[in-house]
């Protein structure tokens, strides 16, 4: 298939590879987002049960959700539209009906914006995080992410594609301290998972707001329950 779209520059690919690493400070080492309520309660307990739980968080919420977020704030960014962002991030604060899952992604969008416009005094970026740090805007990490990958010149699918495989190794991650796992089955399924992720990206770059939804309420209460569990290794 060929496409008439200027592949990202090496500076914007290293930007974008750099965001969406695992060792990039924004805390998601801290979360499982449910998983460790499944975990404990035997109902994701090996790789297929790990997949199951991963593809419902990524068909049910992140694709059609946080990616499309993600999407539309990279043309916010792009055009330098900070009131487009701010009232992205309003939109994906009333979808968070999970506290843990709202704290979880405002934490990760607050440290992706503070490390993100430090870089190179980015205006937009720097505008965004003082407006988080004022407690202005919640700073929810698609929309944090979106306008810093949009800044750094990434597509709105690339940067979506990240943001969801991010998510899949940030469960993945989570899962091979929590269950019996090994990294080579880890990696398998993020492996297995690529077909998935480009097919929720290149729909979410796509779509617009009014077209955003969330709908998985297993999930959902296993992170209401999290908080009443009597040992936690993490946040979420």
């Amino acid at each position: 298939m060929t496409t008439d779209r200027e592949p990202p520059s090496t500076l914007a690919l290293l930007s974008l590879m750099q965001l969406a690493d695992g060792l990039f400070p924004a805390g998601a080492f801290a979360h499982s987002l449910g998983l460790e309520t499944y975990a404990q309660d035997g109902l994701v307990k090996d790789r297929a049960g790990l997949e199951a739980f991963v593809r419902a968080h990524l068909e049910g919420s992140a694709g059609p959700a946080d990616a499309v977020a993600v999407a539309l704030a990279v043309r916010c960014a792009v055009a330098g539209d900070l009131d487009g962002c701010l009232a992205l991030d309003a939109r994906i604060d009333a979808m968070r009906v999970v506290p843990e899952f709202s704290a979880a992604s405002r934490q990760m969008g607050r440290q992706t914006l503070r490390v993100a416009a430090s870089w190179d005094g980015d205006a937009l970026l720097e505008a965004l995080a003082a407006r988080v740090e004022s407690g202005a805007t919640p700073g929810h990490y698609p929309v944090a992410f979106g306008a810093a990958t949009g800044r750094a010149g990434i597509e709105p699918e690339a940067a979506a594609a990240a943001y969801l495989y991010a998510t899949a190794s940030m469960l993945v991650n989570a899962a091979l301290r929590l269950l019996a796992l090994g990294q080579l089955q880890g990696q398998g399924l993020l492996a297995a998972l690529r077909p998935r992720i480009a097919a929720l990206a290149a729909s979410a770059a796509v779509a617009d707001a009014d077209g955003m939804w969330s709908f998985t309420p297993g999930l959902e209460l296993a992170g209401l329950r999290h908080a009443e569990l009597d040992m936690r290794l993490f946040r979420s």
